[in-house]
């Protein structure tokens, strides 16, 4: 694969009849980290700024205006760049779903979504496209050669670990994390200012930070110590953060205090 510079921050582009709705995601993306590079609302705009600014991602409505709708779009994109598209619809029937899925999307959110869920939608979105494979690729390499591309994804250099997204390793200060979150086989890495995504397991990541200041307190969490603000029972709070706390960590938590 060739290598390709991307922003630090993650450039998107919003294709949105409705300026209200329009509005409102872009703020909520802005709000995420995102930098949304420009808002259109037809396909002849969208496909002028696709050819004339770095778009990483393409967030894009199946109703539009002009003579082109979402999905036409997508298929006269495809011909001009290979960019994640993610469609955002009211539409949920199904002739429109099989209409979507012939122009091979990273995801299909039917309108009203939670803002989260967007989020999720564009961290696998990237994910899934820095790391696809065609067909013949796969089938050159060996298991082995796969593997090492796939240990490949972190690297691990004192404090700090460099994860590879969007054609380059970025770097994150262990000290710098809140927490992990594990979600099947993946695990998000909570930063104080972003939160990033890993094909890797929970126990994985901790075993490669090797840090005491990382300890694991659910199935699915770890927090870092440096961290935390307060506890209870149940809950810890890394600022506004709350976690819970699973009862079979709590006790191994607890004695990593001392009482005088």
């Amino acid at each position: 694969m060739n290598s390709v510079t991307i922003p630090d921050k993650i450039r998107i582009l919003i294709v949105e009849d409705e300026g209200i709705v329009a509005l409102e995601l872009q703020e909520s993306l802005e709000q995420e980290g995102f930098e949304v590079v420009a808002v259109a609302d037809n396909a002849i705009d969208a496909i002028a700024i696709i050819k004339k600014e770095d778009i990483d991602l393409i967030l894009l409505d199946i109703h539009i205006k002009g003579e082109l709708d979402g999905i036409q779009t997508a298929i006269r994109i495809n011909q001009l760049k290979n960019l994640p598209i993610i469609y955002l619809t009211a539409y949920a029937d199904s002739e429109t779903f099989e209409r979507a899925k012939a122009t091979k999307p990273s995801a299909y959110l039917i309108k009203p979504f939670r803002i989260n869920d967007l989020r999720r939608a564009i961290d696998l979105a990237l994910f899934h496209f820095v790391n696809q494979t065609t067909p013949t690729e796969v089938k050159e390499k060996t298991p082995e050669k796969r593997r090492n591309i796939e240990q490949d994804s972190i690297l691990h250099f004192n404090n700090a670990i460099f994860i590879k997204q969007n054609y380059k390793y970025n770097k994150i200060n262990v000290e710098d994390i809140q927490y992990l979150k594990a979600d099947g086989n993946y695990t998000y890495i909570q930063t104080v200012e972003k939160r990033h995504i890993i094909k890797y397991s929970l126990q994985n990541i901790i075993d490669i930070l090797s840090t005491d200041k990382l300890v694991r307190v659910h199935r699915s969490f770890a927090i870092n110590m440096s961290q935390l603000t307060s506890f209870n029972e149940n809950q810890l709070f890394l600022g506004q953060e709350e976690i819970p706390i699973g009862r079979n960590y709590k006790e191994a938590f607890l004695q990593l205090f001392k009482s005088y």
